[in-house]
């Protein structure tokens, strides 16, 4: 079975294309393939940087503090589940809150290795080409919490699937 592809375009033009690994977090790739397969993340923004760490985006309402309107199984050793991907740069993970089983449609992607990350958040892709954006992105001048001053915004997310069926889980 091939890993299902992601392109991400960005505001600007730019592309980030990579993979997903439903093998370690089956929940967590049905959710995003569908959500982006489906539009949701069309225009919608990076709502927080933070360089050296991370970019992070998927809310609907740019708060940080949105979703698609369900939960998700955190796919983490923290949470009973063998996840063995490692939040190094280019992986994407989910975003949830304190509760485990939280995430909805946010996500980050590493910009740089963040080991205490490891087991407590379900790394489930990682970006293979077009990191370059994601460093423009980054390293956006921001305001509070640290929201870029002008909008970063991801133009499409597609993901190929190769005609393989992925069931989304909901809470």
């Amino acid at each position: 079975m091939k890993h299902p592809v992601f392109t991400m375009v960005l505001q600007d033009g730019s592309v980030l294309k990579g993979e997903l690994y439903p093998e370690h977090a089956p929940v967590s790739c049905a959710n995003w393939i569908a959500l982006a397969n489906d539009g949701f993340y069309d225009g919608l923004i990076f709502h927080r940087v933070i360089p050296g760490f991370m970019i992070q985006g998927g809310d609907p309402n740019g708060t940080g503090m949105g979703g698609p309107g369900w939960r998700i199984k955190g796919e983490f050793a923290r949470n009973g589940v063998a996840n063995p991907l490692r939040h190094e740069r280019g992986v994407l993970s989910m975003a949830r809150s304190m509760h485990p089983d939280s995430a909805g449609s946010q996500f980050f992607i590493m910009v740089e290795a963040a080991p205490h990350l490891d087991g407590s958040y379900a790394a489930f892709g990682r970006v293979l080409e077009g990191m370059e954006a994601a460093d423009r992105v980054v390293n956006a001048p921001t305001g509070p919490n640290d929201r870029p001053r002008e909008p970063q915004a991801i133009r499409s997310i597609r993901v190929e699937t190769f005609g393989e069926e992925y069931p989304v889980s909901k809470l």
